[in-house]
């Protein structure tokens, strides 16, 4: 079955351009700052950036930085149809042309906080006369692979699914690259035209670690990349309670926080064990090459992942 295109536009991932087939879910939208090309050389997340791309495509050396910005704030972005989550974004982007204005161009939108490169689109690298939408499937899809490998590396590690969107004006091909196992895609492309739209999802394998269905719900139902999070042996221990107990405790309407401190236990030793494990898996993952490296020390993980783990902590399930 095809999948329709609600008025052009896909929702892939958070991100804040302005393509049409990488607009986000997002409520409010935020104002850009104006970057120069020598600001984005000296910058350290656009220098590193400029880096990766011209080993990955040195011919973009000779190509002009034609605009460049960085946006900061607070947005929403839908959880379901009847929730929303705030999260901060920092993003910068950058979009190079080939000298003269008419050729080829590529397009990167940046976790400025992070330094990963989160989308990418590639415009008018085929000849105009042959454009990429035109190629077979296999053609198309060895355009995507190359993308992906010099960008990110692993294309071989990811299955792979490719489908014609519902699109009356124009075709529309959606590739998914996912890990086995995952519910999400981990890469999610766009070809239409002579462009590829790639967006870095970061779909992560099916959680497989879960003893007891229900430790985080949300709307009454089990919320899997949480309740993945929550079914740690290490925190058990802490907490010196079974996870059936744990269960039946949070059903009452307490968080883990609350439980903790009722056994003498810090919020911040209940963060340090479950962080702990997350970024143990994250950096065994890499490793293992199941999931590309982003090159980041443990200790700049689990700064990163503060932000998402305290509030999981501090959840309580609502009680009728």
């Amino acid at each position: 079955m095809k999948k329709r295109l609600i008025g052009g536009i896909v929702a892939a991932a958070i991100l804040i351009p302005t393509a049409a087939f990488a607009a986000p879910p997002l409520i409010e939208m935020l104002t850009r700052t104006p970057m120069t090309a020598e600001q984005v050389k000296v910058d350290e997340v656009g220098k590193a950036t400029l880096e990766k791309l011209y080993s990955a495509f040195p011919e973009t050396k000779s190509f002009e930085i034609i605009d460049a910005s960085n946006v900061q704030g607070d947005v929403f972005k839908p959880i379901d149809s009847t929730d929303l989550t705030k999260m901060k974004v920092n993003q910068t982007s950058i979009i190079l042309q080939e000298k003269g204005g008419t050729g080829k161009k590529i397009t990167l939108h940046i976790n400025a906080g992070t330094g990963e490169i989160e989308h990418v689109d590639q415009e008018n690298w085929e000849p105009k006369v042959k454009p990429l939408i035109t190629l077979t499937n296999q053609e198309i899809k060895a355009k995507v692979d190359n993308l992906i490998d010099k960008m990110y590396g692993n294309v071989k590690e990811y299955e792979f699914a490719m489908e014609q969107m519902e699109n009356p004006n124009q075709k529309v091909l959606m590739l998914n690259y996912i890990i086995k196992g995952s519910e999400k895609p981990f890469y999610q492309v766009f070809v239409h035209d002579n462009s590829i739209n790639l967006t870095r999802v970061g779909g992560e394998p099916a959680p497989s670690n879960i003893k007891v269905e229900g430790l985080f719900t949300r709307n009454g139902k089990p919320d899997y990349s949480y309740d993945s999070i929550l079914n740690d042996d290490k925190l058990f221990s802490l907490l010196k309670i079974s996870p059936t107990e744990l269960k039946q405790e949070l059903a009452k309407g307490k968080s883990v926080a609350d439980i903790a401190a009722s056994k003498n236990i810090s919020k911040q030793q209940v963060y340090e064990v479950i962080a702990n494990t997350q970024v143990e898996k994250q950096m065994e993952a890499e490793q293992n090459g199941v999931v590309p490296k982003n090159n980041r020390s443990k200790e700049q993980m689990l700064k990163n992942i503060e932000p998402k783990l305290l509030p999981i902590i501090e959840h309580k399930t609502e009680t009728p």
